[in-house]
């Protein structure tokens, strides 16, 4: 029995039973007079919609709203620390939860870190400001060999799975992505029905299960794919290698977690977990993946095709630009996915201590492609604890073009961060497949606040680059964002993190390669990984 129902059968045990002890002892009159007003705003929680928390917990869901009025940070205590105990995410929960709501988001009293700490970063303004016209720039997404290229938003829903995520959460994300005009990964969990609802631009990525375009084998199924890679609103598709959560690590959809929905959309077996392999049966080579990448693009009917990755070792993805030096064929896009990313469905020695984090992903996979001279028609999409727009500008001057971003987009719908995304009780609605819970959150209202936060923090890039002199994403550089070093040495990106020379892996001698990648370079082959 679920927290509504029990409130609703106690609240019906307890007002007749006060209503019969009144009839016989009139002084109970006053326990009525107390129970009932908890009744009825119990009920009204139940009824009203724009707070899943109180319609999940009614009454006792309310402590929650009276401490954030008392302190709009009070839902923050609870938060993560960085590797010296201090907290993160404090200011940032906080702006999402605001802009989502689209209330004010300014901040009193200056800046709420401490600027002479090492580590401090920020953008140095100019004396000549100008205005950004466009607030909602796009970004084109299609090489040579795409037909039927996409436009996209600097900011889009990084990959959440249906099944990880309720269909009533997935619904809300694809109508945020309509209404905002962005596009919503799926997840390797597969293309549902509740991706397509509301017609917002979808990203459709093929996981190691093939989940929806995979035979009964579980191998992947050729025609599958292209009856629903053709469907208008699926704009691009993307191959996941391997996630910043769990690389190198299979994703699992716990049985408790599996429908018989979930499973017909999965084309997997009900009563068990559904485990993901490590790797992909459909290629196991560099080459092989690049000709997968062209066989997914041509039955896709021309969209823009890429592969998701978490950086490991160097030589790897090194053996990758080499075959596609070899064979010509090139992703249309790259999405680089830090070690810092966040899961339910993985240990926790993945998730701390396996994968590169981030920052130096983008900057080595961003040097590589302008190394071995293919960068000019591939994307690179960074994806992992991104949350503000000035997070944005960062990652953008090191080199990605566009910003996915999960955690931001699940706090906008309402997420506290309980924690429980694997047992099946989320509070919120949001990853649960329990229907008491998940029927709790409003799709109208939470797809707006999504809505609401991507455009707000679209602007406020925009913002920020006028405010720096900067006219468009495009002129970004390194050279525009600053780190304090230590208590007094200051740098840029561009001191911090050099930039390669055009061509320079595809020098006639390994000598004339950069010392540094002269050993991942050597060890990389196009032929096997």
């Amino acid at each position: 029995m679920s927290v509504r129902h029990g409130f609703i059968l106690l609240s019906i045990i307890f007002s007749s039973l006060l209503l019969l002890l009144a009839s016989y002892w009139p002084k109970m009159i006053w326990g009525f007079a107390i129970i009932g007003p908890i009744i009825l705003l119990g009920l009204y929680d139940l009824i009203q919609t724009k707070h899943t928390i109180m319609r999940i917990y009614p009454v006792i869901g309310n402590f929650r709203y009276l401490f954030e009025s008392i302190r709009p940070e009070i839902q923050q205590y609870f938060v993560e620390s960085d590797i010296n105990g201090r907290p993160i995410n404090r200011e940032f929960r906080a702006l999402i939860y605001q802009r989502a709501k689209h209330v004010r988001d300014t901040r009193p009293f200056g800046t709420q870190f401490d600027v002479y700490r090492a580590g401090y970063e920020w953008m140095n303004h100019s004396l000549l400001p100008i205005h950004v016209e466009d607030k909602h720039p796009r970004i084109r997404f299609g090489g040579p060999d795409c037909s039927k290229p996409y436009d996209a938003s600097p900011l889009n829903i990084s990959a959440m799975s249906y099944g990880a995520l309720s269909k009533h959460a997935i619904m809300a994300l694809n109508k945020g992505a309509k209404l905002g005009h962005f596009s919503h990964n799926t997840g390797e969990g597969g293309l549902s029905p509740y991706h397509l609802k509301h017609g917002g631009d979808i990203v459709w990525q093929i996981g190691t299960g093939y989940f929806g375009c995979r035979d009964t084998e579980g191998f992947f199924d050729r025609d599958k794919f292209s009856e629903k890679a053709q469907i208008d609103a699926v704009k691009m598709i993307e191959i996941k290698l391997s996630q910043g959560a769990k690389p190198g690590h299979g994703g699992i959809l716990p049985a408790a977690k599996l429908t018989p929905e979930i499973a017909e959309i999965r084309h997997v077996p009900l009563g068990q977990d559904v485990v993901s392999p490590a790797a992909h049966s459909a290629f196991s080579t560099p080459i092989e993946l690049l000709e997968f990448v062209k066989e997914l693009r041509e039955l896709s009917g021309g969209k823009p095709v890429g592969f998701k990755l978490c950086i490991g070792k160097r030589n790897e993805f090194l053996g990758i630009c080499k075959a596609m030096l070899e064979t010509g064929i090139k992703p249309d896009f790259i999405t680089v996915d830090g070690g810092e990313g966040g899961t339910g469905a993985a240990p926790i020695e993945l998730t701390n201590s396996v994968g590169t984090p981030l920052r130096d992903a983008v900057i080595f996979v961003n040097n590589a492609l302008i190394g071995t001279g293919l960068r000019e028609h591939i994307r690179i999409i960074a994806s992992a604890k991104i949350f503000t727009a000035f997070h944005m500008a960062r990652i953008i001057a090191l080199g990605a073009d566009t910003v996915n971003s999960a955690r931001g987009m699940m706090l906008a719908l309402g997420c506290i961060q309980s924690r429980s995304c694997n047992t099946d009780r989320c509070p919120t609605g949001i990853a649960t497949q329990d229907p008491a819970r998940y029927k709790a959150l409003n799709i109208e209202d939470k797809g707006k606040r999504v809505a609401s936060f991507h455009n707000l923090t679209v602007e406020h890039l925009t913002g920020l680059l006028g405010a720096c002199g900067i006219s468009s994403i495009e002129e970004l550089k390194p050279a525009d964002i600053f780190r304090r070093v230590n208590g007094t040495e200051v740098a840029n990106y561009e001191d911090l993190y050099p930039i390669v020379k055009s061509l320079c892996l595809r020098c006639d001698s390994d000598k004339d390669i950069p010392q540094r990648w002269q050993n991942d370079w050597k060890n990389a082959s196009a032929e096997h990984w």
